[in-house]
């Protein structure tokens, strides 16, 4: 906070997403004295919250949206480079039937070539076609009646909130000035911006001065002083179920005419997901509810009858919000997903908009045009090929999958990831809380040690036990049986 409070900075970030992330990265790999600010915990919002996907978007290119699918395809290949222990190459089967003019096989054909020209040639794997009896062979238990075939094309799996974690500890690296828990509060403007935030644990005020700031918060985009952004919310859930539940290898493409929904293979469980609906109330706390879950479940058991998928079933949940560029016209899943850099005031940015799989992308316009508008000569950007982390630095504590359950690897979160709660552990830095079914326990143990870590007193790990469980609440309505072995958690009561 001192470093952050003293001389004036270039750059102000606010928001610990993903895309804050990204710009606090190229910043500072340019030289630039860079701070970023996010008012709850990094990748709290969204960029924990998404499918996991590495992607072009078939689907968008469905919709003629060639330039975005072009950005994105080589993008995913960047984060496989910079990135390779967050970035997997994933197979998609994506099945067709009679009847079903959304998606016919013969356009699809078409479709998976003209996406791997799109990549430059070099996808992560090259495209094919199935015929029924192969694509049930490679998917036992789909529903065969009517099925035509299918394609099968090559994307990437990764773990959302890890990719903005890594980044943010090679912008740390870099020299950028990291807080989470601190709320930008407002600003205005004499020779440089002068800036209000408010330390959320201490409830002190901090004066910080900027030569630029750059609002990059995500849902809360357009809700900021200055900010000139227009958004259309839409939510998406996605449900964890067991593996055994629904066997998938490789990930399933599921429609419901023109929407597309995933199975995806994740360890020893399956993603499901998504949904995606207008949202119009607050962004802090976005929960999934009866209709949501039932909507997903509904449309995994069409295509896989013998699964019999219920509510029961679901391990764990997790809702997010899409800060779309806003269009009032047309359905959700047909809003483009690019993004938008706008400069309303002198030094104010607003960046909003855009996919996880194009964050890098964003980032190194929206510096090289701040940069250009301070009259700032700076080396070129190096994001694209400088690795997020060295080999020594993962150390199994970063992966697609969650780390071992140990306490070393707690020390690690809270000594070199800034983590402060107990949710900051389970929901972000590992996924244990998604992952395991007994997810209670673990964290009966997390705040153990968290808390002599820490120094928590009895009441501090009982209000880190209850916000726990209070995310858990938001994360999985109707209660999943994760959440009603969460509530059984002990906790002393608050004095």
């Amino acid at each position: 906070m001192q470093a952050l409070t003293g001389d004036t900075l270039d750059i102000l970030i606010i928001g610990g997403g993903i895309v804050g992330a990204g710009i606090a990265r190229d910043a500072a790999m340019r030289g630039l004295r860079v701070g970023l600010v996010e008012q709850h915990d990094f990748a709290s919002g969204t960029s924990s919250r998404s499918s996991r996907l590495l992607h072009g978007g078939l689907r968008y290119l469905a919709q003629g949206r060639i330039g975005l699918v072009h950005e994105a395809s080589k993008e995913k290949k960047v984060i496989h480079h910079i990135a390779p222990h967050l970035a997997e190459a994933l197979p998609f089967i994506f099945p067709t039937y009679r009847g079903n003019r959304n998606w016919v096989l013969w356009q699809l054909k078409i479709g998976v070539k003209i996406y791997d020209l799109l990549c430059g040639g070099q996808n992560l794997g090259e495209s094919s076609w199935l015929d029924q009896a192969r694509t049930l062979k490679k998917i036992p238990g789909l529903k065969a009646a009517n099925l035509n075939g299918a394609v099968r094309y090559f994307d990437g799996f990764t773990n959302d909130a890890r990719l903005v974690l890594d980044t943010l500890r090679s912008a740390d690296r870099h020299g950028a000035q990291l807080i989470n828990r601190c709320r930008f509060n407002h600003a205005h403007r004499s020779d440089v911006w002068e800036c209000e935030l408010e330390d959320q644990l201490t409830k002190g005020d901090l004066q910080v001065r900027a030569h630029a700031v750059v609002n990059a918060t995500g849902p809360w985009a357009a809700g900021l002083p200055h900010s000139q952004v227009k958004l259309r919310l839409t939510k998406g859930i996605h449900l964890v179920v067991e593996r055994d539940k629904l066997p998938v290898t490789e990930t399933v493409v599921m429609t419901e005419g023109s929407r597309i929904l995933f199975a995806i293979p994740w360890g020893e469980r399956t993603i499901l997901g998504t949904t995606d609906t207008d949202y119009d109330e607050s962004p802090d706390r976005v929960c999934t509810n009866a209709v949501d879950i039932e909507y997903v479940l509904r449309i995994a058991n069409q295509f896989f009858p013998d699964a019999k998928l219920s509510a029961a079933d679901v391990i764990s949940a997790w809702a997010g919000l899409r800060p779309l560029i806003a269009d009032p016209n047309g359905n959700a899943s047909d809003i483009s997903r690019s993004h938008e850099i706008s400069n309303p005031e002198p030094g104010w940015w607003d960046v909003a908009g855009g996919k996880l799989t194009t964050y890098r992308l964003m980032a190194e316009q929206a510096v090289t045009q701040i940069t250009k508008s301070l009259h700032m000569k700076t080396p070129c950007c190096r994001t694209a090929v400088e690795p997020l982390l060295q080999d020594n630095e993962v150390n199994g504590f970063s992966g697609i999958l969650p780390p071992e359950f140990s306490r070393r690897a707690v020390e690690h979160y809270v000594s070199h990831e800034w983590a402060l709660s107990l949710d900051d552990v389970m929901i972000r830095r590992t996924s244990w809380h998604y992952y395991s079914k007994d997810a209670a326990t673990k964290a009966l143990k997390v705040a153990d040690w968290m808390g002599e870590l820490l120094d928590w007193t009895d009441v501090k790990r009982a209000e880190e036990l209850r916000q726990y469980l209070t995310m858990v609440n938001d994360q999985a309505f109707p209660k999943t049986p994760q959440t009603r072995q969460c509530e059984k958690l002990p906790m002393l009561p608050l004095v």
